[in-house]
């Protein structure tokens, strides 16, 4: 089973998620600060983080990015009172997985849990498997059958993308954002022009369809 560190500094939540994950088969360790939960992952393996952000000594973003500086890459769902916009922005952009405010709605965080774990084994296989369809994310290809094609990067990584997150809705800022990047020139318009090319690619693939959502962008659809 996955281990979870749960890093919050209120003891009575850290007690209740506790107890929550371990109800549902989980081994938790807790810390209730950052200092506390790098001394635990220097001596355990760590599946995925819980983490609070207003936390005495390192707090929520500083743990993140000691993590990520150091090039470790532990899923880290972050669960705090900050509910703005710029403190997503802030936790997204040092490398968090995924958020969540206070106060928690634990049915959700074991969804999000599950989501999360699921990500994480797709990214370190580095490769997505649909049926007969199998994208691998180091060669940026693609495989149906016994047909191999090799994708332009920016298409590859915007069908890699949707089709980790299947029936998950991203707008088109989402996706630039994250494949073309904050500081792009590019206008929204060019992800409309590049799932039209993946359609006219794959219009003949039982696996999957790539769906927009009227008034907010495109969804992958699983057909198997």
């Amino acid at each position: 089973m996955f281990n979870i560190l749960v890093v919050e500094d209120d003891k009575h939540i850290r007690r209740l998620l506790e107890a929550v994950l371990n109800r549902e088969g989980y081994t938790v360790f807790t810390a209730e600060d950052g200092d506390k939960a790098l001394e635990i992952m220097d001596i355990q393996q760590v599946d995925l983080i819980i983490l609070d952000v207003m936390m005495p000594g390192k707090d929520g973003y500083e743990f993140t990015k000691t993590l990520r500086d150091a090039q470790c890459m532990t899923p880290i769902l972050m669960a705090t009172a900050r509910s703005q916009f710029e403190d997503k922005k802030k936790g997204f952009s040092l490398g968090v997985d995924d958020y969540m405010t206070k106060p928690i709605d634990t049915e959700e965080m074991l969804l999000r849990i599950k989501a999360i774990l699921r990500r994480a084994q797709i990214v370190n296989e580095r490769k997505i498997r649909i049926g007969e369809l199998v994208l691998d994310y180091d060669t940026l290809t693609v495989t149906l059958g016994e047909e191999k094609q090799t994708l332009p990067q920016k298409e590859f990584y915007l069908l890699y993308k949707l089709l980790s997150y299947p029936d998950k809705v991203f707008t088109r800022i989402q996706l630039m954002d994250e494949i073309w990047g904050m500081e792009s020139d590019s206008s929204d318009t060019t992800v409309n022009v590049h799932i039209n090319r993946l359609r006219k690619r794959f219009e003949g693939c039982k696996e999957f369809e790539l769906v927009a959502v009227r008034g907010l962008g495109y969804k992958a659809v699983k057909k198997v």
